[in-house]
C-alpha cells in the first residue's frame, strides 16, 4: 500500500512538473503581446496607449497598497462564486439535455433568450432587483457564463459513443456506472474548454457589473482612474483582473482536469505529450 502510495504521489509530482514546464510557450506568447503593446505606444503615444513598464510601474504602486489587494479579492471573490453557481448550473442542465431530447427542445428557446440578452442590460435588470450589492454582480456573472457551460456539455452528451453505451449494458452495467465510466469521461473534453472559457466571461462581466453598479471592486478602481483621466492607472487595474483570472484557472481549473484527464495521457502512444 505504502509504494501503491508513493507511486501515486510521484505521478502527481510528475504531471505537476510537466504543467509548470508547458507554461514556458505561455510566457513566450506574454513577450509577443509585450512587444505588440511597446510598438503600440511608440506609435500613438502616452495618453492612448501608456509603455508596459510604465504600466508595470502603476501596477506595482497599486500592489503596494493593502487596500489594493482588499479589492481585487473582492472582485476575485464575485466572479468565483458567480462562476461556480453557473457551473454546476450549466453541467447539470447539459448533461441532462444531452441524455433527454425533450429537455434540449426545451431548453432551446430558454438558450436563446439568456444569450440574445446582452450582459449590460441583465446588470441594469440586477441593480433593479439587488441594488449596489454583491447579489448584482453574481447574478449577472450567473447569468453570463451558464449558457456557456450549457452548451459545451450537451455537446459532449449528445456526441458521446453509444455503442460502447450498449456494450456496457450488455455487460451489466447500470445506468450510474455507465454514466462515471463511459459519460462523464468522454463530456469531459467539452466541459473544460468551457469552463475556461465561462472563468473569463465572470471576470469580464464581474468587473463591468461593478463599474456600473458602483459596487466596489477592480470596477470601482477603474471608474475612479477614467474620471482621473490615468490611463496607466487603469490599464494596471486590468492586468490585475487578468493576473487574478490566470490564478485562479491555473489554481483550480487546470489541476482538477489534469486530475480528471489521467486517462487520455495514460491512453497516448509513448513519448507524445501534449
Amino acid at each position: 500500500m505504502t509504494t501503491a502510495r508513493a507511486g501515486a504521489l510521484l505521478d502527481r509530482l510528475g504531471r505537476v512538473g510537466q504543467f509548470l514546464w508547458s507554461g514556458w510557450a505561455g510566457l513566450a506568447g506574454l513577450a509577443l503581446f509585450a512587444a505588440l503593446w511597446q510598438a503600440g505606444h511608440e506609435r500613438y503615444g502616452d495618453f492612448i496607449l501608456p509603455a508596459p513598464l510604465a504600466t508595470l510601474a502603476a501596477g506595482l504602486t497599486i500592489a503596494a497598497d493593502p487596500a489594493a489587494w482588499e479589492l481585487a479579492g473582492q472582485t476575485t471573490l464575485r466572479a468565483v462564486e458567480g462562476f461556480a453557481l453557473a457551473a454546476a448550473a450549466g453541467a447539470a442542465g447539459g448533461l441532462a439535455a444531452g441524455y433527454s431530447a425533450a429537455t434540449m427542445r426545451l431548453a432551446r428557446p430558454i438558450l436563446t433568450v439568456l444569450l440574445g440578452v446582452p450582459p449590460i442590460a441583465w446588470i441594469v435588470l440586477a441593480m433593479i432587483w439587488f441594488g449596489s450589492t454583491d447579489g448584482t454582480i453574481i447574478t449577472t456573472v450567473l447569468v453570463a457564463a451558464t449558457p456557456v457551460v450549457f452548451v459545451g456539455v450537451a455537446e459532449g452528451a449528445v456526441t458521446r459513443d453509444r455503442g460502447l453505451d450498449d456494450m456496457a449494458r450488455a455487460f451489466g452495467a447500470g445506468p450510474l456506472a455507465r454514466l462515471t465510466t463511459l459519460g462523464l469521461r468522454h463530456v469531459a473534453a467539452f466541459l473544460f474548454p468551457a469552463l475556461t472559457v465561462a472563468l473569463g466571461s465572470a471576470f469580464k462581466v464581474a468587473v463591468m457589473a461593478e463599474l456600473l453598479a458602483n459596487t466596489g471592486g477592480i470596477g470601482g478602481a477603474l471608474a475612479a482612474a477614467r474620471a482621473n483621466l490615468d490611463v496607466a492607472e487603469a490599464l494596471a487595474w486590468v492586468l490585475i483582473a487578468v493576473a487574478g483570472l490566470i490564478a485562479v484557472e491555473y489554481t483550480l481549473v487546470h489541476p482538477i482536469r489534469s486530475e480528471f484527464e489521467r486517462w487520455r495521457n495514460a491512453a497516448r502512444p509513448w513519448g507524445v505529450k501534449r
